[in-house]
């Protein structure tokens, strides 16, 4: 029987009579253009998260000894009729721009943000919603490991700005341990707008930055609905979206070494959060 065919059988006339049925486009015959996300935790939480089309997975060859996480990416893909292939290392360090990808890689649609209305609609309903500003980031690792950790606090999402910034790429998906996949980012045009718009849901936002108004960080009341911006590696917070803020905290560095990776800002911010609350 040829592969591509699919048939049925219907019964005529006491006879078996095999009718042609329309040829079913899977998912690799879905994906034009697309990406390469790399990385065994980056792919398996692709496949997990179920958001977007996939067209190939790349994986080593199969062997009986094959650890667990690599034989449930088989598993999962072949149980979604999606290609499965092995690459040479040369091809496939080009196709992931030399990104670390421990031989696994699939290749699918671009990153699915949600539209913001969605995401302002979610912090209203939620009355301890969380809600991250990334104000105009442009390194993929410090993007990468802010929605790692707002996917491991539960936060109701994040809002990137469209232009000047690093967007969701396969970089920040490895940088995020695929975390990026199962959290709820928004794209917008304009941040203080944006932030207003949530602001008017409730939303109280606290700017991680130094300054003669900033309180230590342990001293804002985060509890209820909370925003955290993030500013941008080396500039810090935009003078238009730092306005919108309603607090401004700063981390204690006694070391007298004022530079703290904007990653790891974020998680320590996001952790009092938690912690205030309760959780």
């Amino acid at each position: 029987m040829n592969d591509e065919l699919w048939i049925k059988s219907t019964i005529h006339n006491s006879q078996f009579i095999i009718v042609p049925m329309r040829h079913h486009k899977g998912p690799r015959e879905l994906v034009t253009g697309g990406e390469w996300i790399y990385g065994r935790n980056p792919v398996e939480e692709a496949l997990a998260a179920g958001r977007r089309t996939v067209s190939e997975v790349v994986l080593p060859p199969a062997f009986p000894d094959e650890d667990d996480q690599l034989r449930r990416i088989r598993d999962e893909a072949h149980s979604r009729r999606i290609l499965v292939r092995s690459m040479e290392r040369d091809q496939l360090d080009r196709l992931t721009h030399f990104g670390h990808h421990q031989g696994v890689a699939l290749k699918t649609t671009g990153y699915p943000y949600v539209g913001f209305e969605e995401l302002v609609r979610e912090a209203a309903d939620d009355e301890n919603a969380l809600v991250v500003v990334l104000d105009h980031l442009e390194d993929p690792q410090n993007v990468g490991s802010i929605l790692r950790t707002a996917c491991a606090v539960g936060a109701t999402g994040v809002v990137i700005p469209e232009d000047r910034a690093c967007g969701i790429t396969p970089a920040a998906v490895r940088a995020s341990a695929g975390g990026a996949e199962h959290i709820n980012v928004a794209h917008v045009v304009n941040l203080p707008r944006a932030m207003e718009e949530l602001k008017e849901s409730g939303l109280w936002f606290t700017g991680l930055d130094w300054g003669k108004d900033a309180k230590p960080y342990t001293e804002i009341d985060f509890r209820g609905r909370a925003g955290l911006v993030v500013g941008a590696e080396g500039k810090g917070i935009s003078r238009l979206v730092r306005e919108k803020c309603d607090f401004i905290a700063e981390l204690p560095m006694p070391g007298g070494f004022e530079s703290l990776n904007a990653g790891v800002a974020a998680a320590v911010a996001m952790y009092e959060i938690l912690r205030q609350r309760g959780r």
